[in-house]
This record gives structure tokens, C-alpha cells and sequence, in this order.
């Protein structure tokens, strides 16, 4: 069995409050992020809520990256949805959790798309052709 993504769902705890609140740092440090797994960004959305948090996405060749925070609570979620074997989610989650200043983490990993498929070579996340078609 083989699987066309790792998906990290992550809660990240006792972060620092003044960056969970201030979203051109959080749209910096998600661009980051993106950046350390070799995500391809292709497009990126924020948005600051009143009084307080911040949600945001970088949306990737690969899939998806997203957080909400709740500075309030020094609470982050974490959405990170990656396609593909080259890509390595595990840096963006480590990234995440030092730049979010995080004293505590959970992390729950689910294999997306698992497949019946035969052979050694690795799944590519788009088929042969796919871009042209697309």
C-alpha cells in the first residue's frame, strides 16, 4: 500500500501571544514553514480577526498548509497536507513549533489517499500528463 500524502494535524500549546496575534509575523513564519518542507507556494490567504487571532493558508503545489490561533489561550492549529514523498512536513512542524515559541505540542498523522499500488518506485502526487491536462 502506498499513500499520496502524509496529512499533520497539529495543536501547538503555550505559545507566545503577541506572534499568535499579529498576522503579517504568522503569514511570514507559515511562508517559512512552506519554504524548510520544499513546498511550492502557489497562493496564500490571512486574515486578522478583532480583538484577537489570526487564521491563514499557503496554499501548495503540493496540497495545503493552515493555522487559526487563539493568542488568548497561547493556542495554535495546525493543518499540514502534503502530497508527494519529496516534500518533508516534519521540518515544517519542527519550523512551526520553534517560531511559534511552543512549550508543548500534539501531533496526529494520517497516510492520505492509501492505495492499492504495486511496484518500488515512489507515487508521484500528480499522474504523468496531469499538468498538461489540467
Amino acid at each position: 500500500m502506498k499513500a499520496l500524502g502524509r496529512h499533520l494535524i497539529v495543536e501547538y500549546y503555550d505559545c507566545e501571544p503577541g506572534i499568535l496575534n499579529d498576522v503579517a509575523l504568522i503569514h511570514g513564519i507559515m511562508q517559512g514553514a512552506a519554504k524548510v518542507s520544499g513546498a511550492t507556494i502557489v497562493q496564500e490567504a490571512y486574515h486578522h480577526f478583532s480583538p484577537h487571532g489570526v487564521s491563514g493558508v499557503e496554499v501548495i503545489a503540493e496540497s495545503h498548509m493552515s493555522i487559526h490561533t487563539w493568542p488568548e489561550y497561547g493556542y495554535a492549529a495546525v493543518d499540514l497536507f502534503t502530497c508527494g514523498e519529496e516534500l518533508l512536513p516534519d521540518a515544517a512542524f519542527e519550523y512551526l513549533r520553534e517560531h511559534l515559541e511552543a512549550k508543548s505540542v500534539t501531533v496526529l498523522e494520517l497516510k492520505s489517499g492509501v492505495l492499492a499500488v504495486t511496484g518500488d518506485r515512489p507515487l508521484p502526487h500528480k499522474p504523468v500528463g496531469a499538468a498538461a491536462e489540467a
